[in-house]
């Protein structure tokens, strides 16, 4: 059985990563601000001690909470690159299917909130937005649109997959029904 070094001894069984995980958790249910030292120390049950065993101030902390979110980004963004296999209608609707996830909106509303003021979380973001908008766009490509009609379409629905995000607590809630008319909309006369 292996021993615990001395180092793990004064940070206690927590790693970085447990940190930034909980980080992220209070940054999606309620937002940067609510992010404090002192806030993650009491949730963790630990000193603040500890916290500065693994960080040197709450900015490095928040690194770790961008690098978190964008490694977690990565592998959302590999999944829906997965859709490749499905037929490009069903692609569409697949991954609209997330404007009515109330826990990924929640996550992404306080992500483009963050990205004001933190340049990796906004190159991620943009990163996602731009992968995004490419697969949009190449399945209404698919559908029959010309280059230009599936650019402005592909904008369209990424632009009001934006909005849901933001207009969800103010706006009816869209369901698979209105992403469903919302898709036909879009690629009518592809």
């Amino acid at each position: 059985m292996r021993t615990p070094s001395a180092s793990t001894a004064r940070a206690g069984a927590l790693t970085a990563d447990d940190w930034a995980v909980r980080g992220l958790e209070i940054l999606t249910t309620e937002g940067p601000r609510a992010v404090t030292i002192a806030r993650l120390c009491r949730d963790l049950n630990v000193t603040k001690g500890s916290f500065y065993w693994h960080f040197a101030d709450l900015e490095a902390l928040k690194g770790s909470i961008a690098q978190l979110w964008c490694a977690q980004n990565r592998q959302q963004l590999t999944e829906l690159a997965a859709l490749n296999e499905l037929p490009a209608h069903e692609r569409l609707r697949a991954m609209t299917a997330g404007l009515i996830d109330d826990g990924a909106w929640a996550l992404q509303r306080t992500l483009r909130e963050w990205s004001r003021t933190d340049e990796r979380v906004a190159g991620a973001v943009a990163d996602s937005d731009q992968f995004v908008f490419e697969l949009v766009q190449d399945a209404i490509s698919e559908l029959g649109a010309d280059p230009r009609q599936a650019r402005t379409r592909a904008g369209l629905l990424v632009y009001a997959g934006i909005g849901f995000a933001h207009g969800q607590t103010a706006l009816p809630k869209p369901t698979m029904e209105d992403v469903d008319d919302l898709i036909a909309w879009l690629t009518e006369g592809s």
